[in-house]
């Protein structure tokens, strides 16, 4: 192998760098996706070693699906954040958890359906279905949504909730390399580390744990809770409309990895392909207990600067975690954290999917002096902080109670109005692919 790599175009090919040099871009990629990942499970009561072994199995999947091409890492999706907090009631149901992720499974499915709907009628055709003036407002109601829980996880802990809320900051602003890239995680290692100070962390349950188990459990996985019950139906129409919203945020993410490596991955291997990867990934992980998948921002940045842009070293990654799913001390180490250091995270993470929503109108240069976009804008504002605020709308068919969450009324309710109110002129951009979603990650 040559002592001399030309950085300056990327690498597309990793192994002229030798084994040992990726393996450690592998676990650089690992560290990367690690903080956000894990703070899923954290924050809505599912297992961090299902959630890791979800988050390696859906990558290699997703790598599977598109032809190895898109170097692309699935982790943890912060938008279903919202629909496990009200299958779950904010974690005082947590036996209702199955049901959200058999949801979740479902929603994945919904992926797949765009997917062959994108092959057969083409690109734009599907997309005017799902235009920023719809998901924009989705995503900001999904922030707010979850604001309440954030304030109660900090109240526990103000000073451990501050000083996370601080370091992610200060990291965010005025962090270069690395500590740019990871925030959550240093945020959590930072407060941690003051939490241990003041005697604020339990070790218990590192103790009791073991070094090596199995990191899927029968009993929090959705494939054994897709039983027709009025809960599963429930979790259905709550989980499956934020879908509409991580759909978008795909397709700013897949455009944004090619815009780092310099290839059209919209184009090649195709939308199509991306999303029936990522559909299937999050499918997986549903059945299995874990939280959906979705595309990593953060994985992107180390592409950037790292300027390694060959899949393989994502693949690696995926099997570091896998591998780190095995070992139950790991999780009981994770599960030490105390609530008020998630909840400074979540303070930021909340209110950052929020703005990221109004970013999200902004970029697209949604016009609000459209009466038609105010109105679809409105309605959904409304119906999904309006309705969640009262539980909801509950009704029988066929003597089953369903249960339609605000999410649920909001997205059906956009989806509508856009479908029939005059003056759709939105035109989705295949060749260029940018706009089109943000990250719905700090």
């Amino acid at each position: 192998m040559s002592e001399k790599v030309d950085y300056s175009k990327g690498i597309y090919d990793a192994k002229q760098l030798g084994v040992p040099r990726m393996l450690i871009l592998g676990v650089q990629h690992m560290f990367a996706m690690f903080g956000a990942t894990v703070l899923v499970p954290l924050l809505t009561g599912l297992s961090v070693s299902t959630t890791l072994l979800c988050a390696g199995l859906g990558t290699l999947l997703f790598h599977l699906i598109t032809k190895g091409k898109v170097p692309a890492f699935l982790g943890s999706s912060f938008a279903y954040l919202g629909g496990f907090a009200i299958v779950s009631n904010s974690g005082a149901n947590p036996e209702n958890l199955p049901y959200a992720c058999a949801a979740v499974a479902f929603s994945g499915l919904l992926y797949v359906l765009v997917s062959l709907l994108i092959s057969t009628f083409g690109i734009r055709r599907i997309m005017k279905f799902f235009p920023p003036v719809v998901t924009g407002p989705i995503i900001i109601s999904i922030g707010l949504i979850l604001a309440p829980s954030a304030i109660s996880n900090c109240s526990t802990n103000w000073l451990l909730a501050i000083v996370a809320l601080g370091t992610v900051i200060v990291c965010n602003i005025w962090g270069k390399g690395m500590v740019k890239i990871l925030p959550i995680l240093l945020g959590i290692l930072v407060s941690y580390v003051v939490a241990l100070v003041t005697g604020a962390v339990d070790f218990t349950p590192i103790a009791e744990a073991r070094l090596i188990g199995f990191p899927v459990h029968r009993e929090a996985m959705g494939l054994f809770a897709i039983d027709g019950s009025e809960k599963f139906i429930s979790a259905l129409f709550t989980i499956l409309p934020i879908a509409i919203a991580t759909m978008m945020e795909h397709i700013g993410d897949i455009a944004a990895i090619s815009a780092t490596t310099g290839k059209n991955y919209i184009r090649d291997p195709g939308l199509n392909r991306t999303l029936m990867g990522d559909g299937l990934a999050t499918t997986m992980a549903g059945l299995l207990g874990g939280p959906a998948n979705t595309t990593y921002g953060e994985n992107t940045g180390v592409l950037a600067l790292s300027k390694i842009y060959d899949p393989l070293v994502i693949r690696i990654a995926a099997l570091f975690a896998c591998i780190l799913s095995f070992c139950p001390k790991f999780e009981a180490i994770i599960n030490t954290i105390p609530s008020a250091i998630i909840g400074g995270i979540s303070f930021m993470l909340y209110g950052m999917i929020s703005a990221i929503g109004v970013r999200n109108v902004v970029e697209n240069q949604v016009d609000f002096t459209n009466t038609r976009n105010l109105i679809i804008a409105a309605v959904i504002l409304v119906s999904a902080l309006g309705f969640n605020s009262v539980g909801g709308i509950t009704f029988a068919v066929g003597g089953v109670s369903i249960t339609l969450s605000g999410l649920a009324i909001a997205a059906i309710a956009g989806i509508v109005l856009n479908a029939i109110l005059p003056g759709n002129d939105y035109e989705f951009d295949a060749n260029e692919g940018t706009g089109e979603g943000a990250s719905l990650r700090v």
